[in-house]
């Protein structure tokens, strides 16, 4: 019998992927029985249920993805950014005590005044969000047996067509809205299928811990559009540079780049560049999301989310 992996956010992107990745014979994945279960399966901030369906379930594993990750509705709803973000975090990771859990947190847990993050630089998150992803990875951390994995802007397709940057840009360019990218502004771009094949190598490898996981290639927001626009013409025209100093929301992190030296030590193969997983963009898009498989773990469209039965 298989041992069972939970994993939560299944209805977003990081999960989706892992739990896709999960029904695909040829992945390390195929060892688990996997649980994914999305918001519309269970309210992780109802107490009773998630013990219920722990026990029901009796996972050996589980990946906590879903969280409340937009910024703008974190600096909205504070306290429920808090609800979700740390306080159902740590419900779970307390379930979870005797078993391996591994949390996903964010590059923006720094003030972005570096850059090139290691895992043992000082936190200083400058918004809500971020401020909401350090108190949670402390509590998760205090567990020898757990692991925090920080990553950044994130490339796929969701099942709801809305968790992606790249799709944010999309759904902005079919309502005909031009997009401002900030030249100054830097990350290190994942595909998400690169994550959830990171993250079942790296669950069997027993070496919890706090761990960086992004693109191998630190680019401005403009230059993630330039790269993106060179393959959808469509989005060119609509493409306009700007800097992060003159932004009139929150504040904005102006170079949250990761190093990931340390994972990549573990896995089997190289973290891609941004730009590699460009050149397949166009097929993403435009109703095929098969990738080579030095960037993608999986193939075919449809994401296979089960919940308890």
């Amino acid at each position: 019998m298989k041992p069972v992996a939970l994993i939560t956010g299944a209805g977003g992107l990081i999960g989706s992927y892992l739990v896709r990745a999960a029904a695909t014979a040829a992945t390390v994945a195929s060892e688990w029985q996997v649980y994914g279960l999305s918001r519309r399966d269970l309210d992780l901030t109802d107490t009773q249920a998630v013990r219920r369906t722990f026990i029901a379930l009796h996972p050996s594993l589980i990946i906590h993805c879903a969280a409340m990750s937009k910024t703008t509705q974190c600096r909205q709803d504070p306290a429920l950014a808090r609800r979700v973000n740390v306080e159902a975090t740590a419900r779970l990771a307390e379930l979870a005590r005797d078993i391996p859990f591994i949390f996903f947190s964010s590059d923006l847990v720094f003030d972005g005044k570096q850059g090139r993050y290691v895992e043992t630089d000082p936190v200083s998150p400058i918004n809500i969000y971020g401020e909401t992803k350090v108190a949670v990875e402390q509590v998760v951390l205090a567990n020898p047996r757990h692991t925090v994995i920080r990553t950044s802007l994130t490339a796929g397709r969701s099942p709801t067509g809305d968790r992606s940057f790249v799709e944010e840009m999309r759904r902005a360019l079919e309502a005909g809205q031009p997009l401002t990218l900030f030249t100054d502004e830097y990350r290190c771009p994942i595909p998400a299928s690169t994550t959830a094949r990171a993250l079942w190598e790296l669950a069997p490898l027993n070496c919890p811990g706090l761990y960086h996981l992004a693109g191998a290639e630190r680019l401005s927001r403009w230059e993630i559009g330039r790269l993106l626009a060179a393959r959808w013409p469509e989005l060119e025209a609509e493409l306009r540079p700007g800097s992060v100093k003159d932004f009139q929301g929150g504040p904005r992190a102006a170079d949250a780049s990761l190093d990931c030296a340390k994972i990549q030590a573990l896995l089997s193969f190289p973290l891609p560049r941004f730009s590699e997983w460009a050149v397949w963009f166009f097929r993403v898009f435009r109703g095929c999301i098969e990738q080579p498989s030095s960037l993608a773990p999986v193939s075919g469209e449809r994401v296979g989310v089960r919940g308890p039965r």
